[in-house]
């Protein structure tokens, strides 16, 4: 399968001031990169200072632009019909953003700015200051001016008296949504992902082998392509409301909660949700001896949401005989059924096969993102989860 990413073939241009975050502008040029993105720099004077152009020159594979010239490169990337699809500012400081705001143009930043603003194109830009400058009024209301204008801000790490440069992980995430076409744009996303503790003592727990990949690449892709992301789950993501859980009765609880509260337009059932709690023995189970522990089984957490609640679900179906079983889900709400073996838990890569009400099974294999890539174009053909403006 060919890895996915709205940045593939897409050209970024990389817009660098005079913040000593700038030192980080090589690793994120590679970064884009390594999406597949086409990369071209551009330099304040200011960021010439911090660090060499013939650094990030290396980085891109192309000229870094520290100055604009007859040949009106502002223009020629983000002037209409220009090459470009995306401008990233990163970093920006609290100058640049504010002279942006107010239309001036007297570095190559601030002039590509300003022409990728009047075409319309994606801008996204990555705040980088000292906390009190980032505080100061004038600059939250330039902010809020580009947010008007369509600016997508990277809100910065507010880090030891700073505001640090987002963590890369979300410039790229926020690049790569601005470029998907946001098919989930307007849509709530509810996730369930990982896997539950059931506790059996004091010091010892029930658990199954889940990493959880699998429910945090479909949450990722879920915001990439324009989605509102709730995950239910032990961990924490990036950009995407996370409800901290531990075992099968808060998953549930949290579940239930928000499908009354804030319903979403799309379930997605990836954790592997206890199907039996034992009763918890009080202190420790003693060592040395046999021992047997009841089990008790616990409710189906995606019947409720699938049926009580009404809300389209994907369902995951794991075993030895996984297509089969899961056909046998396919009824109601539950309308795209994930088969895979239990090999693939724990592991980067998987082979499933997505069963749909309203298709053929899909066969696909290769890392977890690309497979969430897959399941949520299935998603969004089978309940028609269009666009919402």
């Amino acid at each position: 399968m060919m890895h996915y990413s709205p940045l593939a073939g897409k050209e970024v241009v990389l817009g660098v001031c005079g913040s000593i975050a700038a030192v980080e502008t090589v690793r994120l040029a590679r970064a884009l990169q390594r999406r597949g993105a086409c990369v071209q720099a551009v330099m304040s004077r200011a960021a010439c200072d911090i660090i060499s152009p013939h650094a990030l020159t290396y980085a891109t594979g192309r000229p870094t632009i520290t100055a604009i010239s007859g040949m009106v490169e502002h223009v020629r990337h983000c002037g209409d019909g220009g090459s470009a699809d995306l401008l990233l500012i990163a970093p920006a400081t609290a100058n640049t953003l504010c002279k942006i705001a107010a239309g001036i143009d007297d570095t190559p930043v601030t002039t590509f700015a300003t022409t990728a603003i009047g075409r319309g194109m994606p801008v996204v830009v990555a705040p980088a200051m000292h906390e009190s400058m980032y505080r100061h009024p004038g600059v939250r209301r330039c902010l809020e001016t580009l947010g008007e204008w369509g600016v997508v801000v990277a809100g910065p790490r507010i880090e030891e008296e700073r505001a640090k440069i987002a963590d890369m992980e979300e410039i790229i995430l926020l690049c790569e949504r601005e470029l998907s076409g946001k098919p989930l744009s307007g849509r709530h996303v509810l996730v369930t992902s990982g896997a539950c503790q059931e506790r059996v003592d004091d010091v010892r727990i029930l658990t199954t082998r889940s990493s959880g990949r699998m429910g945090q690449a479909l949450a990722l892709q879920a915001f990439r392509i324009g989605a509102r992301v709730t995950v239910v789950h032990s961990a924490s993501l990036p950009l995407v409301e996370n409800i901290r859980v531990s075992d099968a009765a808060g998953m549930g609880e949290a579940v239930r909660r928000i499908c009354s509260t804030d319903p979403p337009d799309l379930f997605i059932s990836a954790a592997a949700v206890s199907d039996f709690a034992p009763e918890p023995f009080p202190g420790k189970i003693p060592s040395g001896r046999a021992v047997t522990i009841d089990l008790r089984p616990l409710p189906k957490i995606i019947d409720e949401v699938a049926g009580h609640f009404g809300i389209p679900t994907v369902a995951f179906k794991l075993g030895r005989n996984a297509v089969a079983q899961g056909n046998a889900m396919l009824k109601g709400n539950i309308g795209i059924v994930v088969a895979n073996e239990p090999d693939a838990i724990g592991q980067d890569t998987a082979s499933v096969t997505i069963l749909s009400r309203n298709g053929p099974p899909r066969h696909v294999e290769g890392k977890k993102e690309d497979i969430a890539a897959e399941i949520l174009s299935v998603a969004i053909g089978t309940f028609s989860l269009s666009r919402v403006t």
